[in-house]
This record gives structure tokens, sequence and C-alpha cells, in this order.
């Protein structure tokens, strides 16, 4: 499965990242490497499904003998859906077995990131051509190639995102932050102002920056993070989506229970649910509830000072 490209990157790395991968298609070792990932990591059955989904198949159980059709090609399918975006639960599995893979050091881990490379072109794509504007003069096909060197170490880091929906957005968004403090460095080394390069990246939330508030807000609805009724702009702002974020990724590492999590997301935003009301809903006390909210805030700040710098 692949994806038309614009004219500015005929050619170039992606164009030549397409042709590659036709390439690792054709390889018969490269076909039994994947299918025996597929087999023991029990996702043939799902790599099937999501495949003949996209190309309008009917899935049955997967047999040995059509386990063994499955490979590279089979593989993107499931990872990559008709629009080119990385979104449900069952390709959130395949991508997240794909980079504990990736993140190994032997040497399938090298074509385990080849592949998460190869899914995720369509949000290099939009994020190279983000970049160009205020790239100092650099081709798009100059900052495509830093893109996907970011894209590969980001595959190979061994940070894997967990929450519903996060990974692809997660994927995408840690190899737009590499991507720019390559790009910062590089102006650097060139002498050009910084502050000016500061700007641009304020400007305007980019493709994978947008991916990834979606993410939180839909994760945090999910959680029951979000008061009822419709969210403000003020509460769609960046400082909510990362009060969220935090918050988040507390209860998924345990530090903060569901409750507890309510507790803080419910209180900290532009139009607090009054503790009265979000004691009633828990079914507490007012005063209870505020002690959870303390005791929960407290938990919270002594894991963001533990955390190492990034």
């Amino acid at each position: 499965m692949y994806v038309q490209h614009p004219a500015p990157t005929v050619g170039g790395i992606f164009d030549r990242l397409d042709t590659e991968w036709t390439a690792l298609c054709a390889d018969h070792a490269v076909h039994a490497a994947v299918t025996d990932w597929l087999v023991t990591d029990q996702l043939t059955d799902d790599v099937a499904a999501v495949a003949d989904a996209v190309t309008d198949g009917v899935t049955d159980a997967v047999t040995d003998s059509r386990a063994r059709v499955l490979g590279p090609a089979q593989l993107l399918a499931a990872l990559r859906t008709r629009d080119g975006h990385l979104s449900d639960a069952l390709t959130d599995a395949v991508l997240r077995t794909l980079l504990r893979r990736a993140a190994g050091r032997d040497r399938s881990a090298t074509l385990a990131a080849r592949i998460v490379v190869q899914a995720m072109i369509p949000a290099a794509v939009r994020m190279t051509r983000g970049q160009v504007r205020g790239s100092g003069g650099r081709s798009f096909d100059d900052i495509g190639q830093m893109t996907v060197a970011a894209l590969f170490e980001v595959a190979r880091s061994g940070c894997i995102h967990t929450r519903p929906g996060r990974p692809a957005a997660n994927l995408a968004l840690d190899t737009l932050r590499h991507l720019c403090r390559d790009l910062a460095a590089d102006r650097e080394e060139r002498g050009e102002d910084l502050a000016a390069a500061e700007d641009l990246a304020d400007s305007a939330p980019g493709p994978a920056e947008r991916a990834s508030a979606q993410a939180v807000r839909a994760a945090a609805a999910t959680a029951g993070l979000q008061p009822a009724g419709a969210v403000s702009e003020g509460d769609a702002g960046r400082a909510r989506l990362e009060l969220l974020e935090l918050v988040l990724d507390a209860m998924e590492t345990g530090t903060l229970s569901p409750a507890d999590g309510r507790a803080i997301a419910w209180h900290y935003s532009t139009a607090p649910v009054p503790d009265t009301t979000a004691a009633a809903r828990a079914g507490t006390t007012a005063g209870a509830w505020q002690r959870r909210r303390s005791r929960a805030v407290a938990r919270l700040t002594a894991s963001l000072q533990l955390r190492p710098a990034a």
C-alpha cells in the first residue's frame, strides 16, 4: 500500500523510501522474518483482520498456511488505513508490538524501525512541509531527510506510549520535537537568528500537535476528566491540554487513581466543578473531595520532581 506524494518529493527521500519498500516486500528473507514476528507475537489474526478490512476482504480464521502469506505489505496495510492515518485499537496494538521490537539490539530491530518509518510516511511528509518555510533556505528534500532520521531514531528509542489512540500521535509528536531541535541546532551552526525560529515554531500548531491534542482530549473524555458540558475555548488551550496529559500519564503509571485524576482535572479548569457538585457525583462529602484533591496534587507534584530532565 503506497501513498501518492506531492511533486516536491519526486526523486527525493520519500520516493526513495517507497522504492526501497518495494524491494523489501519482494525479499523472501524479510517476508519470512516478518511472518515469524506475527506468529510469535500472536498478531496474525489482528493483521489479517485489519488488512482485509482495508482491502474489503473477508477474514476467516488465520490458518498456518495463510499466516505464511502475511508479510511486510500486509503489516503496513494493517498499520495504515485508507486515509493514511494510524488510529484504532488494533493498529495501536500492532504498532506498539513493532516499536518494542524496534527498541531491541538485534538485526531485526532495524527492520522493525524501518517498517515503522514506512507506516509514518504520510505524517513525515506533513511535518516536512510544515518546517520548510522556517528552515533558513533548506530544500524540501533536505528537511525530509532530517525528518526521516528523527523518526527512525524515535522508533528505536524504546519510548512506547500505552494510552488508547496515543502511540502514533506521540510517535509523530516526539519526531517533530526531535526535528525542531535538530533544525534549531543547524540554524545555530549557521549563525541564524534562533529567536526568529522560535517565533515560527510557536505561530500555529502543526499536524502532529493537532493530532496529539485531539488524542489527549479523547483520552481525557474516556477517563472522565472533562466536566460535563461543552469544553470552552480556554479548556481547549495548551495549558489545559498539558494538565490533562500530566494527569493521564500519572493515572497510567498508577501514581493517581481515576478519582484522583478527576479531582484535579475538574477543579483546575476555566470553569471548575464546585466541590459540592463534584463530591455529590463521586458519592462523598465536599471536605473529603477537597482532601482527595490536595493529596492527589501532592503526589502528582512529587512524581514530576522525580522525572529525569528531558
